[in-house]
């Protein structure tokens, strides 16, 4: 996107941003191609209103909505609150709800970002199992401890297919939101050893598996993981539009059986090698 740019430069990169013609796009907000047109050429000015109807039809996420205002002379309308702030007490019970839901398997809260905000028991003790105790209020970012060669990479049996589905899906959330800090950890994530190569591999032949696993082994205990992710419906909040779930669930009964056992009784960190 230009640097600092006005609402009508704005306007147009989202535009080719989404693919649409000044046709489609003046369809999908009810407007006039004509007054799209002078929209995008500063020819007329948008009301607030019209900023928003074209936030929306061009499905605009919540933090570049209120750019998209401020770059058309408006105040911002979408805030964005602490998720420890009172006014989100009720989201943090039903986030709490649905960690403790997850139990005794691993759950994780993210922003849009990966970087850690909540996270259950189980996630806890996977964490400890494999990499060891972290220190209470440590920043965790889980792009990075995924990719970095040096966190969960060791331990990953299939890291560079796990690692090509997930570069991909940062790829998208860039797209998406076209901001500098979405695409900084895409570079970020690109610049550790050996992810571009795993980009450039052959895709493996299909597996009999649905659902691409997370394949771990230490000290002769392995886990097969799959992941799903649920966001909030409907959020009127920046933070709660960019929150993420990430729940993991057992691809085996094996699997299952060490994530409940460590529930009981938690593992101990295996030795070195």
């Amino acid at each position: 996107m230009p640097k600092q740019p006005g609402f009508a430069s704005r306007l147009r990169w989202w535009r080719d941003h989404k693919g649409l013609s000044q046709l489609e796009l003046a369809a999908r907000a009810d407007i006039s191609q004509r007054h799209l047109s002078f929209l995008e050429l500063e020819r007329a000015t948008p009301s607030r209103e019209m900023v928003l109807r074209l936030s929306e039809a061009l499905d605009i996420p919540l933090r570049q909505q209120n750019a998209l205002l401020v770059a058309a002379g408006y105040a911002a309308i979408w805030r964005q609150t602490d998720l420890g702030a009172p006014e989100l007490a009720q989201v943090q019970l039903a986030l709490d709800y649905m960690l403790n839901q997850q139990e005794p398997f691993p759950a994780v809260a993210v922003d849009r970002h990966w970087n850690l905000l909540k996270a259950n028991a189980g996630a806890a003790r996977l964490v400890e199992f494999l990499v060891g105790p972290v220190a209470p209020d440590t920043a965790i970012n889980m792009a990075d401890a995924l990719v970095a060669p040096d966190v969960l990479r060791p331990h990953l049996l299939n890291w560079a297919e796990v690692t090509r589905y997930f570069i991909r899906s940062v790829e998208a959330d860039a797209a998406a939101d076209g901001t500098a800090e979405t695409a900084a950890l895409l570079e970020r994530l690109m610049a550790y050893d050996g992810v571009r190569a795993a980009l450039k591999a052959p895709a493996s032949e299909p597996s009999a598996i649905p659902i691409l696993p997370m394949h771990f082994r230490k000290a002769g205990t392995e886990l097969r993981l799959f992941t799903t992710l649920a966001t909030l419906g409907t959020p009127h909040d920046i933070t709660l539009q960019e929150l993420r779930v990430e729940s993991f669930f057992p691809m085996d009964d094996s699997t299952a059986k060490t994530l409940r056992s460590w529930a009981s009784n938690p593992p101990r960190r295996p030795r070195p090698g």
